[in-house]
């Protein structure tokens, strides 16, 4: 385009040249003079064209490649404790001759897994005082996009809130999407609604070598919610640097649409969640936040995608599938379970030496209803009695055919678990050293189920967990990462709602009974890249 104008322009020199005898060294200096202005103009219209664009919106990003080395410790396989028998289709008992439920416990090991997570953040500007953010996210393992996994954990179901932190596929999840309205009527209100930006809280940011990636808490919450906050900047008030009040509402589960069968009324009800988040200090060196909400009408499942274990089906199922072949089923609640309180305080202090600590404390309350679905109520097993081929209750042995649930718990008793994290983060030669600790108790149930550590979220685990990590920053925008990761699971079930918390220990002995592999120990070695963009 701009050799065009210039040969046009040229051409129209050359009229008044040929008039007046203009030389040919003048000529070509006036076409090169004019090339110069032309060059000018286009760096202005690139400029300007790409200011316009960019106030639009702007993206920025990071892309991580990870190799994990999973060793798991005494992996325990627990049959029924009662089984039909093929000749008379009775349910007999399945223990072994010392009276121990039969079970295998075995080691097992994935010597090398790798994983790619790539998020693409986005931003604009709306108005002087609204802006939108969100953020995409794709999270896969190596040679894998198929996006359903075996259920063979509580950290292969895969559902909204948890999308984020499991490997899925090849594609991208939104991860957060919202606008924010600040200073509302020259106020010191501001208002944010959409997916909210609820995961990589504080103080999970450090092990992350990132900025603070969340607004609750991370060790009570890294999962994505749809929501709602009204937040009042405090510190303008006080004169406390960064002080703000925020009220957060969300929904975790919708009963009714595409849920049911065939339009017909759902009697369940929707999950909602609420509660204040709390910015006490922020100041720049030292970081204090208080946490307390609640979830209403928690639900015994979410809605999701999952391959069914061939060793759930009866065995008239087993032999007709074959091998390497599974059951592809949608999962929806079929039970409002109870409810549940959290709360927490942490803080987080950087020394003007570069070193960077935390400790954080966290308590859970779930207050049963008494329901249970397939597999239990809150924290609680479902109560299970055998039954005739008639479907009345029966004595086994004589003639019991199958186990019938009551829809009921055991006992709605209401439990409290509490879980406590510290760690510090040391500079050390071309980067920096950071220890972690958690320990979880037997109730312990935060909503950190998105946390994407390879083996299941750390800061769920019902026991104790250490962790050592040092990064090499490569440059500002690129580091490296080596570590482990020590998991010493005291009880079953860590992250998952439903179903009573059984002390690993006694299942390794036969003496309770894990529909669900029990992990006893975990061994999590990884090496990670990170560039920023």
């Amino acid at each position: 385009m701009k050799t065009i104008l210039a040969l046009l322009l040229a051409g129209v020199l050359m009229v008044p040249a040929l008039a007046f005898g203009t030389s040919m060294d003048d000529l070509e200096k006036k076409i090169q003079e004019l090339n110069e202005q032309i060059n000018d103009l286009q760096d202005q219209i690139d400029k300007n064209t790409m200011h316009s664009a960019t106030d639009r919106i702007s993206f920025y990003g990071d892309l991580r490649a990870k190799g994990d080395s999973l060793h798991y410790k005494d992996l325990t396989n627990v049959q029924p404790a009662f089984v039909n028998d093929p000749g008379t289709g009775l349910l007999v008992p399945n223990f072994n001759p010392d009276g121990t439920l039969k079970r295998k416990t075995d080691d097992f090991d994935n010597n090398l897994l790798y994983t790619t997570r790539l998020r693409l953040g986005m931003k604009a500007k709306v108005a002087r005082n609204v802006k939108f953010h969100g953020r995409l996210l794709m999270y896969k393992n190596w040679g894998d996009s198929t996006g359903v996994k075996v259920f063979d954990s509580w950290n292969s179901f895969t559902m909204d809130g948890t999308n984020s932190g499991n490997t899925t596929g090849d594609f991208l999840r939104v991860e957060r999407a919202y606008f924010s309205w600040s200073d509302i009527g020259h106020s010191n209100f501001y208002l944010s609604i959409g997916r909210r930006p609820s995961t990589y809280g504080p103080p999970t940011n450090i092990r992350e070598n990132e900025m603070r990636g969340g607004t609750p808490s991370g060790h009570l919450v890294n999962f994505n919610f749809d929501g709602i906050t009204v937040g009042y900047k405090l510190g303008k008030v006080t004169g406390w640097d960064g002080q703000v009040v925020r009220f957060c509402y969300g929904q975790g589960y919708e009963s009714e649409f595409g849920n049911g069968e065939l339009f017909n009324e759902i009697d369940l009800e929707d999950t909602h969640l609420g509660g204040f988040n709390i910015d006490l200090l922020n100041d720049g060196t030292n970081f204090i936040q208080l946490t307390l909400f609640g979830a209403k009408d928690i639900t015994d499942g979410f809605k999701g995608v999952l391959a069914v274990p061939n060793s759930f089906l009866p065995a008239s199922f087993q032999a007709a599938i074959f091998p390497g072949f599974n059951m592809l089923t949608r999962v929806q609640a079929t039970h409002n379970i109870g409810d549940e309180l959290l709360g927490g305080i942490g803080f987080m202090r950087e020394e003007d030496n570069g070193i960077k600590w935390f400790t954080s404390l966290g308590w859970t309350r779930t207050d049963p209803n008494g329901e249970a679905g397939l597999f239990g109520g809150l924290n609680k097993d479902a109560e299970m009695i055998p039954v005739d081929a008639n479907g009345n209750p029966a004595t086994i042995g004589v003639d019991a055919v199958a186990f019938a649930p009551t829809g009921r718990t055991l006992d709605d008793n209401a439990e409290n678990g509490y879980s406590i994290y510290a760690g510090i983060q040391i500079p050390a030669p071309m980067g920096k050293l950071g220890l972690e600790y958690n320990y979880g108790s037997k109730y312990w149930l935060p909503f950190t189920q998105a946390q994407d550590d390879i083996v299941g979220s750390k800061l769920s685990t019902r026991g104790h967990v250490g962790e050592a990590y040092y990064i090499v920053d490569v440059n500002p925008r690129m580091f490296m990462k080596f570590g482990i990761i020590y998991y010493d699971y005291e009880y079953t079930g860590s992250g998952a709602p439903v179903g009573e918390p059984k002390k690993i220990d006694d299942v390794k002995d036969g003496k309770a009974y894990s529909m669900l592999p029990a992990i006893d120990k975990v061994y999590d070695i990884n090496a990670s890249i990170t560039v920023k963009f």
